[in-house]
């Protein structure tokens, strides 16, 4: 079945993330996937290096024209290994807990290259945050700005300060991922910022550094962006013609990746509209990129259990599941699936069910999909899930935590290891009255 073969190798190039076949078999740059699969086990979180820094760089080159602080969205991976690679290439970060803002420093990160987003910190996340001196608290309430300047005045050290502006517009994404409307829960109104930037440039204990803005992620066009930014740039004016300062404008992230059919601008054309916006601002420039740096950098390695026929279906029954890889089951999210032999290609094609062995209907990974017949034993990788795929892994149905590896050349390491069920059962604390019961 030289088409089946094909096509699976054209879904491979299309991806662009140091995925190849070679012989056979599907390899992780240098690196066969199944030689991970046999020392590490499935599922496995598997990411290649080469790719993120091509991403990185080329992200950086195209938007080199702004001068941008790149702050990686560290909610997209936080992998300390990631972090660490992305900080050797000059990115910052974006946090939105003390969490990552622990994890960033701990790679390298310079907190002055940290800004804080999130619409609930906690007074002792603030007050880690202003001690250990990040580069700006993105604000998003005015009951938050009272509570930093409380938490500052009582450190006795100023906290540095943007507003994130609600723009009121519908990015054109998934719902539960759209964040720049005004029925959501992120953000300042348009109407409120003249005033609230009063307050946070009247109070003595914050430092009013300018303004930022999010609306949404995996946007698949510049439109919504640029009306977006539109706005910011027409509040910049507003404040400064009220004697007001405005050094900095953060204008998030959310630029897509393409999991299906999806054709998102590139990275060069978004550059040039940050350029575009941003040439007469003088302004420094801060750009929050997360799926579109590491999405197409990972894949989820895992074995197929069994096959199942069930009235008219064929069931692809995967060991990887909604606990290892929530997406599909939160968002209804597409991930291209394909045999890591193509020798599997030589076998029929039919129409399958993808799906994991958890007890729950949500979780499956693609229904009515056209795929090569799998056997019990043969692996298959999941595609671009290197970005919201292990950071939203959880242990449901006492399944231990899904494993990454980082692939360099012909090596790899694993980065975050697969707990046992021993180390599982140890977090469980019996209260002392049950001693002995």
């Amino acid at each position: 079945m030289d088409a089946q073969k094909n096509k699976h190798a054209a879904i491979i190039a299309d991806e662009q993330n140091a995925l190849i076949y070679k012989e056979g078999e599907l390899y992780l740059e240098d690196v066969a996937l199944k030689d991970i699969a046999a020392k590490v086990g499935t599922p496995v979180y598997c990411y290649s290096t080469s790719a993120l820094t091509r991403n990185f760089l080329s992200f950086k080159n195209a938007c080199d024209a702004s001068s941008p602080l790149i702050c990686f969205a560290v909610k997209a991976n936080s992998n300390l290994a990631i972090l660490r690679l992305l900080a050797s290439l000059g990115s910052g970060a974006d946090v939105v807990s003390e969490g990552e803002l622990r994890k960033a420093i701990a790679a390298g990160i310079k907190a002055e290259k940290i800004v804080f987003a999130g619409v609930g910190k906690k007074p002792a996340e603030i007050r880690f945050a202003i001690t250990a001196g990040i580069a700006q608290f993105n604000v998003e309430s005015e009951a938050e700005l009272e509570t930093i300047a409380k938490e500052s005045k009582a450190l006795g050290k100023q906290a540095p300060i943007a507003l994130r502006i609600n723009p009121d517009v519908d990015a054109g994404t998934n719902t539960k991922v759209t964040t720049g409307t005004r029925h959501t829960k992120f953000g300042i109104p348009a109407s409120r910022m003249l005033d609230v930037y009063s307050q946070l440039c009247a109070n003595p204990w914050l430092i009013p550094r300018g303004l930022s803005v999010h609306i949404g992620s995996q946007l698949t066009s510049l439109g919504p962006f640029k009306y977006a930014f539109d706005q910011v740039i027409t509040l910049v004016r507003d404040l400064r013609s009220l004697e007001m300062p405005v050094d900095t404008i953060d204008l998030g992230g959310g630029l897509g990746v393409t999991y299906d059919a999806e054709e998102p601008p590139s990275f060069n054309e978004y550059g040039k509209l940050i350029q575009a916006v941003t040439a007469e601002l003088d302004c420094e420039v801060i750009l929050e990129p997360g799926r579109c740096l590491v999405a197409t950098a990972g894949v989820l390695l895992s074995e197929v259990i069994l096959n199942k026929s069930q009235e008219s279906r064929s069931i692809v029954v995967l060991d990887a599941a909604f606990n290892d890889l929530l997406r599909p089951g939160l968002y209804e999210a597409y991930h291209k699936i394909v045999p890591v032999r193509t020798d599997a290609s030589s076998r029929p094609s039919r129409r399958v069910d993808y799906v994991g062995p958890i007890c729950e209907t949500s979780d499956t990974f693609c229904l009515d999909e056209e795929a090569t017949e799998l056997a019990a034993g043969d692996l298959v990788a999941i595609l671009t899930t290197g970005a919201y795929g292990a950071v939203m892994a959880s242990t449901y149905n006492t399944r231990p935590l899904v494993p990454e590896v980082l692939v360099r050349g012909t090596e790899f390491e694993v980065i975050r290891r697969r707990e046992s069920y021993a180390e599982m059962l140890n977090r469980d604390v019996l209260p002392s009255w049950m001693a002995g019961v």
